[in-house]
């Protein structure tokens, strides 16, 4: 579908006047190149000021039949013709024609001249190139400046060179004698260069690379572009992917070559399939491709690869038939953008564009192969040119402008989720295209009989078509144009005369869209084609920012070095006009996105999401498109769907901004006339934090009465009730629901307890004034909410501690969190990171607060006894393990501090535990000294843990042996059962001979010697008896050891 525009994209016509009847037309840095009829001359004119002046004219050695500039480089080339013979030649420094220079070099490919050429290029240089197949169409890489050649059915790639000055004069050292370069120095010197003067000069050569073989296509127009090779035939389209890589990788050229069946058939005409194949689907059309590579200097081999195919089939058109039904205006468009990830020298985008007479097709070709647009021409396209902003083409009565979709891409490659709600959304790809046409008529001058070029800024060479020769004899209409008058005038009734039209700035091509939506604004602000107008202005101003400086390097790279030091004395001028160009451009498009928000604020209920990004990227601030989105008083609609979706979404951003109390108070009454049952979610809003509260209980209360009874609403009730410090109230309003329900309720809306957990990272999360409230007044609900935020994704472990930090209960309330999530929490990193914080916790409330001083750590928050003793942790979480037995004998001898006793039970408890994995906290427990039996304990239960069994048995026995044996019955099991009789029979032994009256340790060693009775053979006890003469002592056990042993 196309929709027609009646804008004007041309700013003005300039007349270049010509002596000689022109043949070929094409144009490149800056400059228009004109072929003489006859083909033996070319003019070249600086487009860029005022009058398109002269800068120099040469012959050319055969006539010219196709002609092709490069940016990078800076040369032309050019497909010849003499004595019935085909030449392709490049022309480099031809520039330096303009001074008048006689001197010209002819040079074979790769045979550089030792004189001029060492010299440093103070010469133009003629490069004959020389072909074994007849060349048919050339182009030229606008990134690299290589060269590709079609033939008849090979194309050839030709790789740019830059030979500097120093590298030729070594290789002219090498292979030459000094008395011939001395002599090749003086002409250079008597035209007054000297060797300094040119020394930053490089020298352009070419270098055969690559030639794939075609041998099922004839084309017809090449084109390259990074990488990207495109062929064009008649009637179809191959796009290739040209790889260097180190690898060797040769296509599969195991296609059978079928037999041509219709040779034969010479009375029929054969009409092709239609057959469109993209990407890897490329490679099953019918067209074989093979490369050879011919480059000396390349090492590395190159891969090929498909990348788009397309047969087209004709059919008849208005005034085109079938025969005339071929493919022209072929291109490889590449975009670059200013912030892109990829090199400055890679585009981000490269785009294929190719025409049949009656339509345009423009692909994208990286990151995927599709077809951005289809472009249905209301009557018969000659020409076309793809260009930053618009498609150009010229048709037998007019010139007529399309928008494309090519920023838009570049776009969404930059940000993927330019198409969410989430980010800046400049465009969609399914927009309707627009065209903007401009009826252009060409007079017949009264000093002129007759016109056969034209040439446009965007660079559409209608010389090459013949029936533009109607086109040229048709009268010329001028609106909003002005003429150049050129510099130098011919005698009337001499010369021809070119038209040079130049497209206004995209600014102004805005500006003009803009006034002439206002006409469907007025008459039907709801209009698609007011949403297409703008959203394709949208796309114009977006095609414009994206162009970077990389873009205008290249644009400016043709200027030859006569103008550089007039350049660089312009450049801050440039820089600042630039900048200045740049911020009326945002401004502009700080506009068209606010039209484009009240576009789709008022729309449909199917695109009214759109209207969030655009008024977005505006900059409007809330209130703004509150103003501009009221309906009249007269007017009998009310706030439209879109207009709802963005201030919904804008209430939910965790904002720093807030509304003023009127804007807020309006907000109430528009939810509440249009969406009632979002009301909760934005009252909840931090940007509403200047609400009326008095206002809106009476509408919530109306909610209720209308809508039922719910948790999140008399949450939001009892806040307002806070709010007007009605505590009685709200206190009613709380004890409605039970606990869980009102912690569901949290979950439903976290925005009641906090504020900040859903923004950016630069938002700073709070506590709202009901948490501060339940902070105070009922602290197990606050823990068992944040808790539930916690598990439900709604609120991070650091946010949480920031919020009971800001609450001033980071010491008590906090870890009474800590210790709700450890129990809650199924992920095995937040359980590890609670069970290390709450060590810590617990081992400095037992490094401040002691028997002795009973003081507490620095700092420390005591408002709030712990909501969960020791007890209840190890009764309803698994991770706080039973208290070993023996740790009771080693319970303090006089009472402790309430906390420092609940602080020892939890740390014990943990470290009894399954989870909690001693080595992280190992460095923690050095702090607590063994002086205090307390602290002894935690570090018998620390090497416990850690299996050093034999070490805890001797510290035992040396600090507190009443209680070894409750140790050993609960330690020295199983595995560890034979350590009874291997370690602490012998250490009870040895203690118990230095000293005989220890009653403690003679207990110890009888319950032992039972216990081993039990566990040996009456071999292995007799083993184990002492050879000092106490044996008597161990008698009764080992008679024990024995009847149990008979029995067994």
């Amino acid at each position: 579908m196309v929709h027609v525009y009646n804008c004007h994209p041309f700013a003005s016509q300039q007349i270049v006047q010509v002596e000689q009847e022109p043949g070929l037309v094409c144009c490149g840095g800056g400059t228009l190149f004109v072929v003489a009829a006859g083909g033996c001359k070319v003019e070249a004119y600086s487009l860029e000021e005022e009058g398109c002046p002269l800068i120099c004219r040469f012959a050319t050695m055969g006539s010219v039949r196709r002609i092709q500039h490069s940016k990078m480089g800076d040369y032309l080339v050019t497909i010849e013709e003499k004595n019935s013979a085909t030449y392709l030649r490049a022309y480099t420094n031809w520039r330096y024609q303009a001074e008048e220079r006689a001197r010209v070099g002819v040079r074979l490919l790769g045979h550089l001249l030792r004189g001029a050429s060492v010299r440093g290029g103070v010469q133009m240089e003629i490069i004959e190139i020389p072909l074994s197949e007849r060349p048919v169409a050339v182009a030229c890489c606008p990134i690299t400046g290589d060269l590709l050649v079609g033939c008849e059915n090979t194309l050839v790639l030709f790789t740019l060179r830059r030979q500097n000055q120093q590298n030729l004069q070594n290789q002219s050292q090498q292979n030459l004698q000094s008395p011939w370069l001395n002599t090749q120095q003086s002409p250079s010197q008597s035209q007054g260069q000297t060797p300094s003067s040119n020394q930053n000069f490089s020298i352009l050569d070419f270098e055969r690379s690559v030639i794939v073989h075609l041998p099922k296509i004839k084309p017809k127009q090449v084109a390259l572009c990074g990488g990207y090779v495109a062929v064009q035939a008649e009637l179809e389209v191959l796009v290739l992917k040209l790889d260097a890589s180190c690898e060797q990788k040769t296509l599969d050229e195991s296609l059978d070559q079928k037999t041509d069946h219709h040779e034969d058939l010479t009375d029929f005409m054969l009409i092709p399939r239609h057959q469109e194949l993209l990407g890897d689907r490329a490679k099953d059309c019918d067209i074989p491709v093979s490369i050879e590579k011919t480059g000396l200097e390349d090492k590395g081999q190159y891969t090929l690869s498909y990348v788009l195919f397309r047969r087209f089939t004709p059919e008849f058109f208005q005034g085109c038939g079938v025969e005339e039904m071929q493919l022209h205006s072929l291109q490889l468009y590449p975009l670059f953008t200013g912030n892109q990830s990829v090199p400055a020298e890679e585009p981000v985008c490269v785009f294929c564009f190719v025409s049949l007479p009656s339509a345009g097709y423009l692909y994208s070709l990286k990151g995927g192969v599709e077809l951005l647009s289809a472009y249905q021409y209301p009557e018969k396209v000659l020409e076309a040119v793809l260009t930053d902003h618009l498609l150009h083409v010229i048709t037998k009565s007019a010139l007529q402008c399309f928008t494309v979709r090519c920023a838009a891409l570049a776009a969404r490659i930059e940000d993927p989720y330019i198409d969410t709600t989430m980010k800046y959304k400049p465009v969609l790809l399914c927009v309707c295209v627009c065209i903007c046409v401009c009826v252009v008529y060409f007079s017949k001058l009264k000093e002129h009989t007759m016109l056969t070029g034209i040439f446009l800024a965007v660079g559409i060479d209608p010389a090459t078509t013949p029936a533009l020769e109607s086109l040229l004899s048709r009268p010329f209409l001028s609106r909003k144009w002005t003429i150049s008058s050129p510099k130098e005038t011919s005698a009337a009734g001499h010369g021809w005369n070119l038209y040079v039209v130049d497209t206004v700035s995209p600014l102004t091509l805005y500006q003009e869209m803009v006034e002439y939506s206002q006409h469907y604004a007025e008459t039907n602000p709801q209009a698609r084609s007011l949403q297409h107008l703008l959203s394709e202005a949208h796309l114009l101003l977006r095609a414009s920012l994206l162009q970077t400086s990389e873009q205008q390097q290249q644009n400016s790279e043709g200027d030859s070095t006569v103008s550089l030091q007039k350049d660089t004395d312009r450049q801050p001028e440039r820089q600042t006009a630039a900048q200045t160009d740049r911020q009326e451009l945002e401004e502009a498009l700080r506009q068209n996105c606010a039209q484009l928000g009240d576009c789709y604020s008022r729309g449909s209920q199917k695109d009214c999401h759109l209207a969030l990004p655009y008024y977005r990227m505006s900059g409007l601030s809330c209130t703004e498109v509150i103003a501009r989105n009221r309906p009249l008083p007269s007017s009998p609609c009310s706030y439209g769907p879109g207009f709802l979706f963005y201030l919904t979404h804008y209430l939910l951003e965790e904002t720093e901004q807030s509304l003023s109390q009127e804007s807020a108070d309006e907000v109430i009454d528009i939810f509440s006339q249009s969406d009632p049952s979002e009301l909760i979610g934005v009252c909840a809003s931090p940007s509403m934090i200047n609400i009326s509260p008095a206002r809106t209980l009476r509408i919530l209360q109306n909610l209720e009465d209308t809508a039922g009874v719910s948790v999140p609403l008399t949450i939001t009730m009892a806040t307002m009730m806070l709010r007007l410090d009605d505590l009685p109230q709200y206190t009613q309003l709380m004890a409605r629901h039970a606990e869980m329900l009102l912690v569901y309720g949290f979950i439903e809306e976290p925005r009641l307890l906090l504020h900040g957990g859903g923004g950016g990272r630069h938002i700073q999360i709070r506590p709202t004034a009901l948490a501060r409230q339940l902070a105070k007044s009922h602290p197990a609900l606050l823990v068992a909410g944040m808790v539930a935020l916690h598990e439900n994704h709604k609120v991070q472990l650091e946010q949480a501690d920031h919020i009971f930090k800001e609450l001033g209960y980071e010491n008590c309330l906090q870890v009474d969190f800590w210790e709700a999530t450890l129990m809650a929490s199924s992920q095995e990193a937040v359980i590890q990171e609670l069970l290390f914080r709450l060590a810590s916790v617990y081992i400095d409330r037992l490094t401040y607060t002691n028997s002795d001083t009973h003081s507490g750590p620095p700092h420390a928050s005591h408002r709030h006894g712990s909501l969960k003793s020791a007890d209840d942790l190890i009764n309803s979480y698994s991770h706080f393990g039973a208290l070993y037995p023996w740790l009771t004998v080693l319970s303090p001898p006089r009472p402790t501090s309430l906390q420092h006793q609940e602080a020892l039970h939890k740390l014990q408890s943990l470290l009894c535990g399954p989870s909690l994995s001693v080595g992280s906290v190992l460095p923690l427990l050095e702090r607590l000294s063994e002086e205090t039996l307390w602290g002894f304990s935690l570090h018998l239960l620390s090497a416990t843990r850690r299996g050093q069994y034999e070490r805890s048995i001797e510290k035992l026995l040396d600090r507190c042996p009443q209680a070894i044996i409750a140790y050993a019955n609960h330690q020295l099991q199983d595995k560890n059962m034979a350590l009874w009789w291997q370690k602490l029979l012998p250490e009870l032994c040895n203690r118990t001979r230095a000293a005989a009256d220890n009653g403690i340790l003679l207990a110890a060693l009888k319950e032992t010697l039972v216990v081993v009775a039990m566990e040996t053979s009456p071999a292995e006890f007799l083993e184990l008896m002492p050879d000092d003469g106490t044996a008597a002592y161990f008698l009764p056990h080992l008679l024990t050891c024995s009847q149990r042993h008979l029995l067994a």
